[in-house]
């Protein structure tokens, strides 16, 4: 019996050894073995057998990194590999790339050896680094997801006020897909009750040296406009201009089929535009991170009009995946139809979850 139960304790030390293959050792001199996971923006997400949660070890305190696990790898110079990292010294990383293709057809084969797939060796700086995720891992670590509630209620003239946000993404190796949904709703005595409505559907396609090619359709719905629906369809091409663990700053531009259908009985316009926007995303502020999106639509169409949309999220991260946000919304029209506003905005204090 005792032989039997040291045989137990033996086999389930083997699969914890074989399982905790990735290690890391910080600028403090600590190691930490366990399972990496992934890094996004500046932090390391890492599984072990003796916390009952991951840790997250922000990348510029790590000073080496082992792991024979595969990974998707982005560098700040937009280059992308699939492959495995680990030190060479402190200041190096060697990854030892393959053929995606090659390894997905031999992973499928349970009898094939998925060590013999092609491909070379690259050293980098450790601080060019700046995006990592499993391969292994499969659908849900490369699925990105938010949700953020607000609710507000005024005994004067009994106004309520409601607001969600969301958002649902996907990373793969050579492309992405983000959506987002955001919608207000307020009542108020002896007032007409305010309405508003936008979401968007963007997939970007990764190009050498951090281009890549875009296409967003977009959604608007707001009654302080007179709009009933405004959608977009946008075709381009974007690049990051810096790409790093601490911010991110790009660019893009192309053209827009703009369509509009009013509330009254304005008839509804179909115009061409183009657009030109940019982006800015600050996350290594502490618990707080910024995100800023500006985008200019001059019309072919109708001379002399001209909109812009612009969007400013503040996020303090308070417990896990926990966050307050504080956003604001903007909408632009130099030429609205009769009876509209120019100009459209919403403030948004909400409490938010993201996985």
């Amino acid at each position: 019996m005792r032989r039997i139960l040291l045989m137990f304790l033996a086999f389930g030390l083997s699969i914890q050894a074989y399982s905790q293959t990735d290690s890391l050792i910080l600028k403090n001199k600590d190691l930490i073995i366990g399972e990496i996971k992934s890094m996004d923006r500046g932090v390391l997400t890492i599984e072990t057998d003796y916390s009952d949660s991951d840790f997250k070890i922000t990348w510029d305190g790590i000073s080496q990194i082992f792991s024979k696990a595969k990974y998707l790898i982005t560098l700040s110079n937009g280059k992308r590999y699939n492959g495995t990292v680990n030190s060479v010294d402190d200041k190096t990383i060697e990854i030892d790339t393959y053929d995606p293709e090659n390894f997905l057809s031999l992973k499928r084969r349970s009898n094939q050896n998925t060590e013999d797939i092609g491909g070379g060796k690259v050293q980098v700086p450790i601080d060019q680094v700046v995006y990592l995720n499993a391969l292994d891992d499969g659908f849900w670590s490369r699925l990105s997801a938010n949700i953020d509630l607000g609710w507000s209620l005024t005994k004067a003239n009994n106004l309520r006020q409601f607001n969600v946000r969301s958002g649902l993404g996907y990373l793969a190796d050579r492309w992405k897909a983000n959506s987002t949904y955001n919608s207000l709703r307020s009542n108020q005595d002896e007032v007409d009750p305010v309405k508003r409505t936008d979401a968007d559907f963007t997939f970007n396609y990764f190009l050498p040296k951090d281009w890549f090619l875009l296409y967003n359709i977009t959604f608007l719905s707001n009654t302080e406009q007179l709009i009933k629906l405004r959608t977009g369809n946008k075709v381009g091409i974007g690049k990051y201009l810096v790409h790093t663990n601490k911010t991110y700053f790009g660019f893009q531009t192309g053209v827009n089929f703009n369509n509009e259908v009013y509330l009254d009985d304005t008839p509804s316009r179909k115009t061409g535009e183009a657009f030109i926007g940019s982006e800015l995303n600050l996350y290594d502020i502490g618990d707080l991170s910024l995100f800023s999106q500006v985008v200019a639509y001059p019309s072919f169409s109708e001379s002399g009009r001209f909109r812009t949309d612009f969007r400013l999220d503040v996020k303090y991260e308070f417990l896990d995946d926990f966050y307050v946000k504080l956003g604001t919304t903007m909408n632009y029209d130099n030429r609205p139809i009769e009876g509209a506003t120019s100009l459209d905005y919403i403030f948004q204090t909400t409490v938010g979850w993201s996985l």
